[in-house]
């Protein structure tokens, strides 16, 4: 649980864990980053009709992160990720939409906790409007940049019910986010905005453990207007920790 010790190690190390900072951008270059999250990059591609399903098994408790990538030709997506470890336990669910699973793909990383998992993705659309998906364990470039995030700035303590908004500028074409609990549950959802409450893109989480499933996603943000708002759906006692930055 590489991940896991050092979300630990960076709360250990200061009195202040959720201390308060606007997020600083981190620039790197765009045609690598959409070359990375090509569904054909990640692995083995499915395409998966509306109200059906599949799943890829991850049995090697050696590696922690998973990629997952979903796009379309185009249409709305809306999808159900899920971890499943062992026959009957779900700890980490993650519902996604995007209005355009062309521009906007839904791409997110998530843990394993360091043990035989499976990722499950189901197309919760109707029948008309299929996704293309992917996963697979991801590569040591893609661990390294949601451990950057982490050191990019010091992060934003948003308390239960509490809603972060940040804006970004039109040279902005990436966004990555990163939530994560001290071990609580984490529930919150992430928006991908363009003009007032008009979101392009979400993605809502529940976990049990925001600290062994943190929520990390990328977002395609072309244009100018853009603004990420992320809301804590948990109770005041919930806290969670945000991280936003350009890519």
């Amino acid at each position: 649980m590489k991940f896991a010790t050092t979300l630990v190690a960076l709360c250990a190390a200061s009195a202040n864990g959720f201390s308060v900072n606007k997020p600083v951008a981190k620039t790197s270059a765009l045609n690598a980053m959409a070359t990375e999250w090509d569904l054909g990059a990640i692995g083995r591609s499915v395409r998966i009709e509306g109200s059906s399903r599949e799943h890829w098994e991850f049995p090697d408790p050696n590696q922690e992160i998973v990629q997952v990538g979903v796009d379309s030709n185009g249409r709305p997506v809306e999808t159900l990720i899920e971890l499943w470890i062992g026959p009957d336990w779900t700890p980490m669910k993650v519902k996604a939409y995007t209005e355009d699973g062309m521009m906007r793909p839904i791409q997110t990383l998530i843990g394993t906790r360091n043990k035989a998992a499976a990722i499950d993705i189901n197309n919760t659309g109707p029948g008309d409007f299929p996704l293309n998906a992917a996963a697979a364990y991801a590569k040591p470039s893609m661990v390294q940049q949601r451990a950057d995030l982490l050191t990019a700035n010091a992060g934003r303590y948003i308390e239960g019910g509490a809603v972060h908004s940040v804006n970004f500028d039109a040279s902005v074409e990436q966004v990555q986010v990163c939530l994560y609990t001290d071990t609580r549950q984490l529930n919150a959802q992430v928006e991908l905005l363009n003009g007032p409450n008009n979101f392009k893109q979400k993605f809502e989480v529940f976990t049990n453990n925001g600290l062994l499933n943190s929520l990390y996603v990328v977002f395609n943000s072309p244009g100018a207007g853009n603004v990420v708002r992320v809301t804590n759906l948990a109770p005041l006692e919930f806290p969670c920790k945000a991280f936003i930055a350009s890519v």
